[in-house]
């Protein structure tokens, strides 16, 4: 059964970090505005620069956070850990992996999840979606 509270819940804020406007197409894309009818529909804001991750965080207006790992000049992975070292309470991350081997390098950061690139739509889609309901408070 649905918790009513989730029902009536405005969207989540999902923001996706990337330096290539393609990734993050592909993640929105993949995800859509409501991937799982349990769970409030997204909205997304998009970012090309670690800064603006940490302008988004302070202002405060962030619910779940994926992060591409093999962005430029700060991956994901250092942005990830960065978040979860300064941040409190840290929102729910995922990053995106350019090799599945680089998940150890993933548990360093602390991210909750995992996905590699390119993205694929359904594995993806319910990655994130497992992340949201784990997260959920």
């Amino acid at each position: 059964m649905t918790d009513p509270r989730r029902q009536s819940a405005s969207a989540l804020r999902v923001l996706v970090y990337s330096d290539r406007a393609d990734t993050r197409a592909a993640v929105i894309g993949a995800l859509g505005r409501s991937p799982d009818p349990d769970l409030p529909d997204l909205s997304f804001l998009e970012v090309a620069t670690a800064p603006m991750v940490f302008a988004q965080l302070d202002a405060g207006v962030v619910d779940a956070v994926i992060l591409d790992g093999e962005a430029s000049p700060s991956g994901g992975m250092g942005v990830a850990k960065q978040m979860k070292d300064e941040i409190d309470p840290c929102p729910p991350i995922l990053v995106l992996l350019g090799r599945a081997d680089d998940r150890w390098l993933a548990d360093w950061s602390r991210a909750d999840a995992t996905a590699t690139l390119p993205v694929d739509p359904i594995t993806f889609s319910s990655t994130f979606v497992e992340l949201l309901r784990t997260t959920a408070r």
